[in-house]
């Protein structure tokens, strides 16, 4: 009779789990019982290799799939997986993960392409450019492949060589207790090449700094504050790695008749007292042209007129704000003996029935105060 204990018993695991389940219940236990953590411990790697063994054979759906149907009798010598097992076999893949905690490492896989850095630009653009819309030219300093070697960080004519260290495999091995250990090469720090005659231009980086021309179109309705993402337009990236993007921060200049309030304009024009008192056609400039506006008699000093749709339209164009007309009532100044004589006499003629507003205030006061 097999005097080996169930797999699944070994794992601490039913024999329904799924195989993540497994693999943390190892990952949890093999942390636990590793050779390295328990040096005097005879009895903690016998079960480390009772660990490993379980674990190849749960995480094989074949393997898994006769253990069930035929128990250890799978793995005898009359079973379809006699012959026993490897446990340094496959071990980057099962155990990488593992060794990183012990060594503060990965297995020594190869560097991976590395992506550009992100940059930011601030873009000036003036009312109108911001309200329409337009397309401008920046020019962006960036990282870039350099052009004397075409990135490649070697001198013309040369080529990298394969790292004699790590013979060109980027990692390199060493022996930790019963287990060969894979590591990083530091040499060529996982390239597998090293560069012996770098680029005097880039001095082997295959990248310099260079100013990068480019378009970029400003959407109509866009603000101060408003950003734009240009994908791959930031740094070059590393060993062919994408690169990085580009945000256009805007700034948007003031004008000098219009203010902006979300999608509404706002403009305030100043009209005289005769204007306001008897009412009045006049011209109002907008972002599209001068337009008429009627002004009704007796309009006070900073009432607001809408002219619809004459504001911003949003970035994806679903609404459009107003311009909102503030009218400012200009007192004269520099009068005449004349003028100041007529007005007097207006005055005297007006009493409180042409100055509805001053009657209402002072009724007011004579209420609180008496």
């Amino acid at each position: 009779m097999n005097g080996k204990r169930d797999y699944y018993e070994v794992l601490g695991v039913n024999r329904g789990t799924s195989e993540e389940e497994i693999k943390k219940a190892y990952r949890k236990l093999a942390l636990k019982y590793h050779p390295d953590r328990n040096p005097e411990n005879k009895d903690a790697e016998e079960r480390f290799k009772e660990l490993s063994e379980a674990y190849q054979v749960l995480t094989d759906p074949e393997k898994r799939a006769q253990y069930d149907q035929f128990g250890h009798a799978a793995f005898g010598d009359g079973g379809p997986f006699r012959g026993g097992f490897d446990f340094t076999s496959g071990f980057e893949d099962i155990f990488g993960d593992i060794f990183g905690e012990f060594f503060g490492t990965g297995t020594g896989r190869r560097r991976s392409r590395v992506r550009g850095d992100d940059l930011r630009y601030n873009l000036d653009i003036t009312f109108e450019e911001a309200v329409f819309g337009t397309e401008k030219k920046i020019k962006v300093p960036r990282q870039g492949p350099c052009d004397t070697c075409r990135g490649s960080g070697c001198k013309p004519g040369t080529s990298p060589r394969s790292c004699p260290t790590c013979r060109g495999r980027g990692q390199v091995s060493f022996q930790q207790g019963f287990f060969n250990v894979s590591r990083t090469c530091t040499q060529c720090r996982g390239e597998g090449t090293i560069i012996s005659d770098p680029c005097s231009s880039c001095n082997g980086q295959g990248r310099v700094r260079k100013f990068h021309t480019l378009s970029v179109k400003i959407p109509s309705g866009v603000d101060t504050g408003s950003r734009l993402k240009l994908r791959g337009e930031g740094e070059s990236g590393i060993s062919g790695g994408s690169g990085g993007d580009l945000y256009v921060d805007i700034q948007v200049e003031p004008h000098p008749l219009f203010v902006r309030d979300g999608l509404d304009i706002i403009c305030e024009i100043p009209i005289d007292f005769v204007q306001a008192a008897l009412g009045a056609e006049i011209d109002v400039p907008t972002l599209e042209g001068k337009v008429k506006m009627k002004i009704p008699p007796g309009t006070q000093s900073g009432k607001v007129f809408r002219l619809k749709s004459k504001g911003v339209r949003d970035v994806h164009g679903y609404h459009q704000g107003d311009q909102l007309v503030r009218v400012m009532v200009e007192t004269p100044t520099h009068l005449t003996a004349r003028q100041k004589e007529l007005l007097k006499e207006f005055a005297a003629l007006g009493g409180e029935e042409v100055h509805p507003l001053s009657k209402g205030f002072f009724e007011k006061v004579r209420q609180i105060f008496g």
